[in-house]
């Protein structure tokens, strides 16, 4: 988390040229692809054999929650393991041409969709519900709004929400360039991400994983906790209006966000930061900002909007978490990383976009994930 914090604030790109497998005869061959550090990384926490029962991307997600847990000194044998969910946001679990597995032992285990919450649950012992969440970009997002709701109505004590995801693999790669989707930008692949401005392209993809954990405050304070940020509350909707492409004018974006103040039982002029959905494609952008400025008002133009992906590129089912986890960091450093790529603004896109990085006290934030099918969530955070 510290390293990709420090990234993030110094504007450095993660989107390089491929490395995974060879990506010439491709339109787009680039992508932020997690280090490959990560194999002898993930030693340290995973079993080889049972590694092997897992794809890269499932083994990310472990990893990850292993590193939550710890770093949040949580003693799960503290907790009734009954009462213990892991819910994770899942678009595919990698398991692609990519992975080149000849272990047919391995190849069910490996596509199964539930893997990652399967195997953190066996990790830990827990026997609450366990299964997870496909909303396409919104998954991980709503993984975490769906935790809030059963720890909201009692139905659990503490819940692991997350996701992982990797779509880099030539055929998902030349099916989002069939639909004119990703940027071509190979020659400039640091530059190829540039959310909200004019010569912005289409989205880049990424990869990764990202983990919080919820519990009541109660029980948080209770066990001596070190609460990083206190959910407010979250919005999910449906747009029920094409498989790709928003509502006109961001219709659906400004319900969901609307829909989260209403939950979180705020006004309009709470909201201090937005990490936006801010994915560098023409109807997104330009969407996102016409839900913003029709929701705010003239609030708009005083809350600092910046896109994560502008770094890190479009990390799919694990985008929600991920940048979640960025906006409640925003909240306890007093920071907001930038959008980097701003070079060149595009005149109907007219916010605080943040093309440097900014420190400011911030009390509330929300952060936004929109998804093909219309699946939407937006979270609210506030600080303690």
């Amino acid at each position: 988390m510290e390293t990709t914090w420090q990234g993030l604030v110094k504007g450095t790109s993660g989107v390089k040229k491929i490395t995974l497998f060879d990506p010439n005869g491709l339109d787009t061959q680039i992508a932020a692809e997690v280090s490959s550090e990560f194999e002898e990384y993930s030693g340290k926490y995973l079993k080889k054999r049972i590694a092997k029962q897992m794809t890269r991307v499932t083994q990310m997600a472990v990893v990850c929650t292993k590193e939550a847990i710890e770093a949040n000194h949580i003693d799960t044998n503290y907790y009734s393991k009954d009462r213990c969910a892991v819910i994770m946001g899942v678009v595919n679990t990698g398991n692609s041409s990519v992975e080149k597995n000849e272990d047919l032992k391995s190849t069910v285990l490996k596509g199964m969709n539930n893997s990652m919450s399967a195997w953190i649950s066996l990790e830990y012992g827990f026997e609450g519900p366990n299964f997870c969440v496909t909303t396409a970009c919104a998954s991980s997002a709503y993984a975490i709004a769906m935790g809030y709701d059963m720890i909201e109505s009692g139905k659990a004590d503490l819940v692991i929400c997350g996701g992982a995801d990797s779509i880099i693999n030539p055929e998902e790669i030349a099916g989002f360039n069939a639909i004119f989707a990703l940027s071509t930008r190979n020659e400039e692949p640091e530059m190829a991400s540039a959310p909200f401005s004019a010569n912005r392209d289409g989205f880049v993809i990424g990869e990764g994983a990202g983990v919080v954990i919820l519990e009541s405050e109660e029980l948080a304070k209770k066990r001596g906790a070190a609460i990083l940020a206190r959910m407010k509350g979250h919005a999910m909707t449906s747009e029920a209006y094409n498989i790709v492409s928003p509502k006109e004018d961001g219709e659906g974006m400004y319900i969901t966000m609307k829909k989260a103040l209403e939950h979180a039982g705020l006004p309009t002029e709470a909201i201090q930061y937005i990490n936006a959905h801010g994915t560098s494609t023409t109807l997104n952008d330009l969407y996102e900002t016409k839900a913003i400025k029709k929701l705010f008002g003239q609030h708009a133009f005083s809350i600092p909007v910046n896109s994560s992906k502008s770094m890190i590129g479009h990390t799919i089912g694990a985008a929600g978490v991920i940048e979640a986890a960025i906006t409640v960091q925003s909240l306890l450093n007093e920071t907001i990383h930038p959008t980097i790529n701003l070079d060149e603004p595009d005149p109907e896109l007219d916010l605080d976009y943040v093309p440097v990085a900014r420190e400011k006290k911030i009390t509330c934030a929300m952060s936004n994930s929109f998804g093909f099918g219309g699946h939407n969530a937006s979270l609210i955070f506030e600080k303690i």
